[in-house]
């Protein structure tokens, strides 16, 4: 099915949102709506990294696992982060152990630790569309990647940021409401 559907409350959801009571409370609360603050988007650059190939489900059940391993994503404590943090964390169970991933998130926040208060802010929301497109009628019409995601990609990855790509990009935009992805029937598109 790709087009809304209703759930047990009678609202017009897109599919995907209410496979699980997990994603139920994601679609409905978070994604699509808009974050700023520089941790909180290296939150979601990093959970959309460890991602990568693997279920979304996988890393929203293990988010406050993620939290608590990684100091709630604040960008100077895991910037400090040295080398018995790094074996820590390859053991810890509470998250994806995947060396490459854990890398890459203490290297990123190393280097947005340099960075001035807001411009990873300023980074990510600059490549929002200056437009939003059409809003999709089914979840085939929803893109994988765009320009923007891929400028995305670009503009961090020549900033130092690791384990990005357009579409870990795109799934960002999207996670953060940089672009509007919910359904054009979806209930929860344009809540009040």
């Amino acid at each position: 099915m790709s087009g809304p559907v209703a759930g047990p409350d009678g609202l017009l959801r897109c599919p995907w949102g209410l496979s699980t009571p997990d994603y139920v409370a994601y679609h409905d609360s978070e994604w699509g709506r808009p974050v700023h603050g520089d941790d909180a988007l290296y939150e979601r650059l990093c959970l959309e990294a460890f991602q990568s190939g693997l279920s979304w489900l996988t890393i929203l059940r293990r988010r406050e696992g993620f939290r608590k391993a990684f100091s709630d994503f604040s960008i100077a404590a895991v910037a400090g982060f040295g080398d018995a943090d790094a074996e820590r964390l390859l053991a810890d169970e509470g998250i994806i152990r995947n060396r490459a991933k854990i890398e890459a998130t203490l290297a990123n926040a190393k280097v947005l630790a340099g960075w001035e208060p807001g411009e990873l802010d300023t980074l990510i929301w600059s490549h929002a569309p200056e437009e939003p497109g059409p809003a999709p009628l089914t979840v085939t019409e929803v893109p994988a990647v765009t320009p923007e995601s891929t400028a995305l990609a670009k503009a961090l990855k020549k900033a130092g940021i690791r384990f990005v790509g357009p579409t870990t990009a795109y799934a960002l935009m999207q996670a953060c409401g940089l672009v509007n992805d919910h359904l054009a029937a979806c209930a929860l598109r344009d809540p009040a």
